[in-house]
């Protein structure tokens, strides 16, 4: 069988039924399925690549996702990230911004630049400026009070356990970055910079910004530096910045994104947690570092 389709729900939410199950895999015309996590993943081995708009078809609305991938080299030796609304449940900024007053409106160019109607960094220079004079006491702050994605540190920790490099590369800032970084276990991190007096933000951010080209270029770099094809490396990311290393990495996966991200990524996560980016790798429960 040359393809695998990975079914995955949130597990803490759904099961994954063996109704769903058959009725898929009776669409796909694919092998008996390999139970990856009972109720929670499985695999479903076929001769060809799938039919999305079918297997969408029958899963009739259920909180199913649905990942091809090729069977051949399905674990990767790479992983670069995105932090915001991926790694961490938040776009931080805008939550720092909320200290200023400026939630609401510095969101909204958040969604619009997320989904790639506006310049990237443009908008984020707009941003920082608006934050101009805001205390240093409101980051730390707002890393108080940031969570991380379910299955964040399950998918690095695992991977890492399986000698794949594990990279954090934002368009936020390293003040969160760094910290969550730590917090999960990735071995690099690579972001923004904000400026400030000692006291408060200047409203200044370090240049160049890294964005969409940065990130890509990230996925090259480390991919070359360990001598992966790019059919060996794996993104995820939600926003219109990460689209493009999306599209060039082995297994882009879309996690939870903006539209724009969502119907051009080859696979995409919309229910279930981080996890489902190990399910589709062909990782078993008993595999994965830190499952309960």
């Amino acid at each position: 069988m040359s393809h695998v389709l990975t079914l995955v729900v949130d597990r803490t939410s759904a099961t994954l039924s063996d109704a769903i199950i058959a009725r898929v895999g009776a669409v796909i015309q694919s092998r008996p399925a390999v139970l990856l996590s009972p109720g929670e993943a499985a695999d479903l081995p076929c001769a060809a690549p799938p039919d999305m708009a079918a297997v969408a078809a029958a899963l009739e609305g259920t909180a199913v996702d649905a990942i091809p991938t090729r069977a051949r080299g399905r674990r990767k030796g790479l992983l670069v990230a995105d932090m915001d609304s991926t790694i961490v449940t938040t776009e931080t900024l805008d939550e720092l911004a909320a200290f200023a007053g400026l939630k609401e409106r510095i969101a909204a160019i958040t969604r619009r630049a997320m989904n790639g109607e506006l310049d990237f960094p443009a908008a984020l220079r707009e941003r920082v400026g608006m934050l101009a004079g805001l205390p240093l006491t409101a980051l730390e702050e707002t890393w108080a009070r940031t969570e991380l994605m379910p299955g964040a540190r399950e998918l690095v920790a695992t991977m890492r356990a399986h000698n794949a490099t594990t990279a954090l590369v934002s368009g936020g800032f390293s003040y969160f970055t760094s910290r969550v970084a730590e917090a999960v276990g990735f071995h690099i991190q690579r972001s923004n910079v904000l400026f400030d007096d000692g006291r408060a933000l200047t409203g200044k951010v370090g240049e160049p910004i890294q964005g969409k080209d940065a990130k890509l270029a990230a996925l090259r770099e480390l991919a070359a530096a360990r001598g992966l094809k790019m059919a060996a490396t794996l993104a995820v990311g939600d926003g219109a910045n990460d689209l493009p290393m999306l599209l060039e990495a082995g297994l882009g996966v879309a996690f939870r994104a903006k539209p724009v991200v969502a119907a051009q990524a080859r696979a995409q996560v919309r229910h279930a947690t981080l996890r489902a980016l190990l399910f589709a790798q062909g990782y078993r429960l008993n595999e994965i570092v830190g499952a309960d």
